[in-house]
């Protein structure tokens, strides 16, 4: 479930105006709604969240968190405001935390437990902004600074505010404010070299420097794509390069090469069929961890992974599991490809994991795969050339029967085991067939104070959570005015001698003069802020009601004056009830979850009405019994049209005569309505309709038919001919001749 949170630049320079004629506030807000136009035609998007984040002050900057639904986010960021100032570096660490909140309440860091791949919440971060200068309450800087102190639970265990599964992605505005008479160059989009770009190099990102509309609409597609499941690890290579091969590359070069040290993703594919990650085996810790340690060393947010150019022979052993990752392209999997050599592979370290050895021991491999198309990390049991032998024995050599010299080769190896790794080893082994080979006793390496203080850490953090929650959406409380400083001197200005003198100094027109007092008189008095939450009352205030509209609001109050019950004003005109903006007429499910519960249907046997928004008696047709004769008369005659036929009469200028299905007349003769007076014409077609519920079967629907005077022009009448109707129980043709008895007589 990837988290997509937009961080929208709302300081003052967004109101600058390009070429198109709008501001670049609102290209943010246009480009925001593309992404997810362009997100939504992936069907992995249902699983999407989405968050808003400002440059305001936190929490007011955060407009859409964890618990706002989708409508919230757009609802908040269209009424974004570019007001503030470019508090780049502020904004992004409170993105950060807002992230990072939902991480120790899950424990999914597993802090000092080995870090596993197939954990993770990855997030990608899609700033917005002008890359203007950065502004802050301390001045302008030159460097992008995030402050270090925050006040989220559990971050000093984390060296970066970020983590290896969160990306920051930024979209630098450089659209000019006048058409550039130069063509645009095609290509690729630059970096942009403000000092955004450094920071999303760091997180595993980059940064666009957007000219173009087009540019602009190139760059979302490229995020688009840019939304995977994986985590980001530092690649370092260790020891000499490696020989040059028969099919490699022959030149030799000198020197640190752009593939020694790569910062580079690690796709993490979920399940197909559950669509969760699933792994075996965790990255080594930097450390080797210590039971007496009351706390945890700060890990850094990428793991610095060591591989060595040597060629080994990668080791694969049935029924033992092994986790796979395919490796973002760059330079490092260019290189080990450009070698050619599937059958070969290149063992990876972590410093300071074993307990001896800066090195460490390996816990995997780099190899090409076979079709020479990507590069795959092989994730093994820790120092895997070591224990897989030993797993291969015993199930091959001693059918999971070992002997006590096997045993004993496998207690020394698991001395030489980070104590992390004891529990997925027990899983393994579980897999294999092999369950009672581990104690279950075993010690984790943890010790107990740091045990509680994780625990602690989680409880703090869901509290934290709760309360950035609640304060989500919450609008900052206005000041009752603007407060005015009090005169130097009591005179006010109108009643100074030089007031005549002072105007024209202020007007321009003649010298100017010393201001001793402020232009700010009358102490104690306010301005009045503009409360935008607050509707205006036409029938209260008469200073609410616009310049165009007192014609129209004066007969309102004339209506509501003479047509008051009981000397009761309302204080809202009906037509002002029903006059809501464009945005709320469609939001029937809001309106629905306020209205009282409906009653109880007094006849549950009748077929249920839908709610559809304007037609309150539309009915389910999927539950009622509709006559195919009605269908037949109300439908469009030309679906049912043969191939042969034509749409317009045979005779040019006649009347288009409806078709008759009738089974009393015989194929290919046409229909020709009896004639009949005018004042009987009318009770025909009524009289046809009775035919086509003889006909179906359907007699039973008579009921449905009112009593209406076509039926009392019959000499028999309405209630003779229902009651014959109801009697007839014979075949078709008995019906038919009964009818056409009916018809007679109507004609007549």
């Amino acid at each position: 479930m990837p988290v997509l949170l937009f961080l929208i630049d709302t300081s003052a320079s967004m109101n600058q105006r390009s070429h198109l004629g709008t501001s670049y506030l609102d290209i943010a807000k246009g480009a925001v709604e593309t992404f997810l136009k362009l997100r939504s035609r992936d069907p992995a998007s249902r699983g999407d969240r989405y968050m808003l984040v400002s440059f305001e002050e936190a929490p007011a900057g955060i407009k859409a968190g964890w618990k706002d639904s989708h409508a919230t986010l757009m609802t908040e960021l269209r009424n974004l405001q570019a007001v503030g100032l470019t508090s780049f570096g502020q904004s992004l660490r409170n993105a950060f935390d807002l992230l990072n909140l939902n991480r120790l309440i899950s424990g999914i860091d597993n802090y000092g437990q080995g870090r596993n791949p197939f954990f993770l919440e990855p997030a990608i971060i899609v700033a917005i902004t002008d890359g203007s200068k950065l502004t802050g309450s301390s001045g302008v800087q030159d460097e992008l600074h995030l402050p270090l102190t925050t006040p989220l639970p559990g971050s000093e265990l984390t060296k970066e505010p970020f983590r290896w599964d969160q990306r920051l992605f930024s979209l630098v505005l450089r659209i000019p404010g006048h058409t550039s008479p130069d063509p645009e160059p095609m290509g690729g989009v630059p970096l942009d070299p403000s000092p955004i770009t450094p920071m999303c190099e760091v997180t595993g990102g980059r940064s666009y420097s957007v000219f173009s509309q087009r540019m602009l609409i190139q760059c979302l597609e490229s995020l688009v794509q840019k939304i995977q499941s994986g985590v980001v690890i530092n690649f370092e290579k260790t020891g000499p390069d490696p020989p040059p091969t028969e099919d490699g590359p022959i030149e030799m070069k000198y020197g640190p090469q752009s593939w020694h040290s790569c910062h580079k993703m690690i796709y993490v594919r979920p399940n197909p069929k559950t669509g969760v990650p699933v792994g075996h085996w965790p990255i080594p810790e930097s450390f080797w961890p210590d039971q007496n340690s009351p706390t945890l060393p700060p890990r850094a947010a990428h793991p610095q992974v060591k591989f060595s150019c040597v060629d080994s022979e990668p080791m694969v052993v049935d029924k033992v599991p092994f986790d796979k990752y395919e490796l973002e392209p760059s330079p490092l999997t260019q290189y080990i490809l450009e070698r050619k050599s599937p059958h070969t592979c290149w063992q990876v370290f972590v410093c300071n994991s074993a307990k001896y050895g800066e090195l460490g021991q390996p816990f995997g491999y780099l190899k090409a795969s076979t079709a020479l198309n990507c590069v795959n990390l092989f994730v093994m049991p820790y120092n895997y050339p070591v224990v897989l032998p030993l797993l291969d024995d015993l199930i091959t050599v001693h059918k999971f029967k070992p002997p006590a010299k096997w045993r004993q080769s496998f207690e020394n190896y698991l001395k030489t085991v980070p104590p992390y790794y004891i529990t997925a080893l027990r899983k393994a082994l579980r897999m294999m067939g092999a369950p009672n080979l581990l104690a279950d006793n075993m010690e984790y390496g943890l010790s107990y104070s740091v045990v509680s203080y994780l625990k602690k850490l989680s409880q703090q953090a869901k509290m934290e959570a709760d309360r950035v929650c609640a304060l989500v959406g919450k609008k900052a409380s206005l000041e009752g005015g603007i407060k005015l400083r009090c005169r130097s001197s009591a005179l006010s200005l109108a009643h100074r001698k030089d007031f005549t003198q002072l105007l024209h100094s202020i007007m321009g027109d003649g010298p100017a003069l010393p201001m001793e007092a402020n232009t700010k008189e009358f102490a104690g008095f306010q301005l009045a802020a503009l409360n935008k939450a607050l509707k205006p009352q036409g029938l209260r205030n008469p200073y609410d009601i616009p310049r165009s509209h007192l014609l129209d609001q004066l007969s309102r109050m004339r209506r509501n004056l003479l047509h008051a019950s009981i000397c009761i004003l309302k204080g809202q005109d009906q037509d002002q009830l029903h006059s809501v903006p464009i945005a709320q007429m469609g939001n029937y499910q809001d309106y629905l979850k306020h209205c009282p519960s409906p009653l109880r249907e007094a006849d549950p046997d009748q077929p249920k009405r839908l709610h559809t928004f304007g037609n309150p008696f539309k009915l389910d047709k999927k539950a009622m019994m509709v006559d195919e004769a009605d269908e037949f008369v109300t439908g469009t005659q030309s679906k049912g049209k043969r191939p042969g036929e034509s749409s317009s009469p045979a005779g040019g200028g006649a009347p288009k005569r409806r078709r008759c299905m009738s089974p009393l007349l015989q194929l290919g003769r046409a229909y020709t309505p009896p004639k009949t007076p005018p004042r009987r014409n009318s009770f025909v077609p009524l009289v046809l309709h009775l035919f086509f519920v003889i006909a179906h079967n359907t007699i039973h629907q008579i009921i449905l038919l009112p009593r209406c005077p076509f039926f009392l022009r019959l000499n028999a009448g309405y209630e003779k001919i229902f009651y014959l109707l109801k009697q007839i129980q014979g075949s078709l043709e008995t019906r038919l001749i009964f009818l056409q008895s009916i018809i007679k007589e109507a004609a007549r």
